[in-house]
């Protein structure tokens, strides 16, 4: 997402968080953008708790670790890595910079000590000199990208431990930002970084609207912004929305979705609404795994386009859900970020309207969610 900062004085850019581009010496793409969803590779052999505690990051191939072991067995020999928004950076202005924020995102440095993280470097013989150097000042008028996750929480106003930012984009996730001089990473929970001064801590689902979207592309005559109107978890299907593998709070890239109770009586809807109520269930179980949280704000195309998910998933959470008023929150934290740094005051981030639950539905909810837990831990623990 671009956002321009005046009248054209400045441009503030956020940018997939994992993204990565390999380069040859003259700084041209030897790899297409590779995201989060290319998750081909095994990462280095590293101890996966230490990493955590010192990256915030997982051994996952969503992150560049895989990616980067990937490439070198496929011969690819790049000058330095990229992420895209430090390409577009580079094409804009002839400077490769990467910001805090993005760099968090690789899984290569240390949220805490603000610096590439040595161990990991070591595992994948990767030198500094082949990564981008990481600063958060303007180059010729362009502030470096920062994450995007980062950008819709401070779009949305969602910028302390107790309000969270729940998105459903084409993925999913929930996120707060902390303020301390440093935080421990959680289990299950990632642990990037706003700036310098603010963390971002949180978990992503890799099913969100591209689940929406395989049930439309799959299902015949599905319309889920009615599925507020159906009764909630009456279909008897069980469904584990895990069709592009489990980020949190499990990390396993090789886990994949199941439906569960189909009978003949089965129909369309009845999965439909299983797979939205499902990814709201996971949403719930990351916003337990934070804890602390007071207020929720909804935000991401997934949710504010269907007002039926909207409900389900207040129902879910069984508390007062706030749709944001922003339609690109990304695109505006940016903007605010760039603007904090000008030192100029920004307008709180508008509320569309506040969606309450329905405690009779939230009950029903909650015991079908504590039933797909116990699939979950059963998976977990079985040697599958």
């Amino acid at each position: 997402m671009l956002a321009q900062v005046g009248e054209g004085d400045v441009l503030a850019v956020s940018c997939f968080w994992h993204s990565l581009v390999a380069v040859d010496g003259h700084d041209r793409p030897l790899t297409p953008v590779l995201t989060w969803r290319n998750v081909a590779g095994e990462p280095p052999p590293l101890d996966a708790k230490d990493y955590h505690r010192r990256t915030g990051c997982f051994l996952h191939p969503a992150y560049w670790p895989a990616k980067l072991v990937r490439l070198a067995a496929e011969g690819v020999d790049a000058a330095r890595y990229l992420s895209f928004g430090d390409y577009l950076l580079l094409q804009l202005t002839g400077e490769a910079r990467t910001s805090i924020s993005t760099a968090t995102g690789t899984g290569l440095y240390d949220p805490n000590a603000l610096d590439w993280d040595d161990e990991t470097l070591a595992a994948l013989d990767l030198d500094r000199n082949r990564l981008p150097p990481v600063s958060d000042e303007a180059v010729a008028g362009v502030w470096p990208a920062l994450g995007d996750g980062a950008c819709s929480n401070v779009g949305t106003g969602c910028v302390t431990a107790g309000r969270a930012a729940v998105m459903v984009g084409t993925s999913a996730a929930v996120r707060v930002v902390r303020t301390e001089r440093t935080v421990e990473p959680r289990p299950g929970l990632f642990l990037y970084r706003v700036d310098d001064e603010r963390f971002c801590e949180g978990g992503a689902l890799s099913d969100g609207g591209n689940l929406h979207a395989w049930l439309v592309r799959t299902l015949a005559d599905v319309d889920t912004a009615q599925i507020e109107d159906r009764p909630p978890a009456a279909h008897g299907v069980r469904f584990l929305p895990f069709l592009g593998g489990e980020r949190s709070l499990g990390w396993d890239p090789q886990r994949r979705g199941a439906i569960e109770g189909l009978s003949f009586a089965t129909t369309a809807a009845d999965i439909a609404q299983a797979a939205i109520e499902g990814v709201c269930y996971q949403l719930a179980d990351v916003l337990d795994a934070i804890g602390g949280v007071t207020s929720v704000v909804a935000t991401g195309g997934g949710l504010l386009a269907n007002p039926g998910w909207l409900q389900v998933l207040a129902d879910v959470l069984g508390r007062p859900v706030e749709v944001s008023g922003v339609a690109e929150g990304s695109a505006r934290g940016a903007a605010v970020l760039a603007l904090e740094r000008l030192g100029l005051r920004v307008p709180d981030a508008p509320i569309a309207r506040v969606v309450e639950p329905r405690p009779d539905r939230h009950e029903i909810h909650l015991q079908v969610r504590q039933e797909q837990q116990r699939d979950t831990n059963a998976y977990v623990n079985s040697d599958a």
